[in-house]
């Protein structure tokens, strides 16, 4: 395998047609969605190509293919603002925002930062490299927005790790007081707030995700308070529901709308999810379950040694 030739380029590798054709967010938007699992295909497999010369992060970027997809095919970037968590698994992020062509630069002098830089590009809308900041930072850029009057959509990624963080649920904590639209995306990809994923997980986030199941909601909450004791049997109900399913509770206390755990490699279910999310106010967290190093079974077997590779 060539290196790189420390042009910004990468020496010969497989061609990705599907991949070379989207060098922004716009162009990925063009796609029909039955061709992206196949861009993701691509995209991991360009992925691991590039890391194995340049070095670098490898096993979380591999483990967010496809939400990283999915973001950018719902969400308006760089209009809508995206807010990674660390930034370790920001090159798929970078490969889909016109920085593809400069993967061979990737953490050499002059080159592509290992994470998100505001220097960078007009997507990396926050540096990054500390842990659990990523909540706090998109709170911000909301209560910016409703102060100015801009309507956009603030979107921030964070995992299971970071998300113990108390900086963290400080934002959370803050973030549901002021009641502001923001959509946090708890990346869990150690499984270790929950297993339940599947079929039937998948369809609950749809629909308690979806316009008429929200309607309802919204307008039951509003007739309902004028009969406290029937709006109490309600919504017991409907947190009984969810927690057969779903570990929201905690989440649903803090003031968001928790939807999930989907399959973070279910493309049809993110952008479905993702779309369904993008019409609701206030507060909301999304739960995927990812497998870190997906598609590499190096890196999916030991992922905290593919964690961080060499060339």
């Amino acid at each position: 395998m060539s290196k790189s030739n420390g042009k910004g380029s990468i020496g010969k590798m497989r061609r990705h047609p599907l991949l070379e054709a989207v060098d922004s967010p716009q162009d990925l938007k063009r796609l029909p969605s039955g061709d992206l699992p196949r861009l993701a295909d691509e995209l991991r497999d360009f992925l691991i190509e590039t890391v194995s010369r340049t070095g670098g992060h490898l096993a979380a970027g591999l483990g967010v293919v496809e939400l990283t997809i999915a973001l950018h095919y719902v969400f308006d970037t760089p209009d809508d603002r995206l807010v990674w968590d660390v930034g370790h698994q920001a090159y798929p992020h970078k490969i889909l925002t016109g920085r593809r062509g400069r993967m061979g630069t990737l953490r050499q002098k002059g080159g592509l930062s290992g994470f998100p830089r505001r220097e960078e590009s007009e997507y990396d809308t926050f540096g990054t490299g500390h842990s659990s900041t990523s909540i706090g930072a998109a709170l911000g850029m909301a209560a910016a927005a409703k102060q100015q009057r801009v309507r956009r959509h603030v979107v921030a990624v964070i995992g299971d790790a970071a998300m113990s963080a108390g900086m963290a649920f400080e934002a959370l904590n803050h973030a549901g007081a002021l009641d502001l639209d923001i959509l946090v995306v708890l990346n869990d990809n150690d499984m270790s707030i929950s297993p339940p994923v599947g079929a039937f997980s998948n369809h609950l986030a749809r629909v308690l995700s979806g316009k008429l199941y929200t309607t309802m909601r919204e307008g039951g909450k509003s007739a309902l308070s004028r009969l406290p004791n029937l709006s109490e049997l309600v919504g017991r109900w409907e947190e009984h529901m969810k927690g057969m399913v779903m570990p929201g509770t905690l989440f649903e206390e803090l003031g968001f709308n928790y939807i999930g755990p989907v399959d973070g490699h279910d493309l049809e279910t993110l952008v479905t999810t993702l779309d369904n999310m993008k019409t609701m106010r206030g507060p909301r967290l999304l739960h995927v379950v990812t497998k870190k190093g997906k598609g590499y079974r190096h890196a999916e077997t030991d992922p905290c040694f593919y964690h961080g590779v060499t060339p």
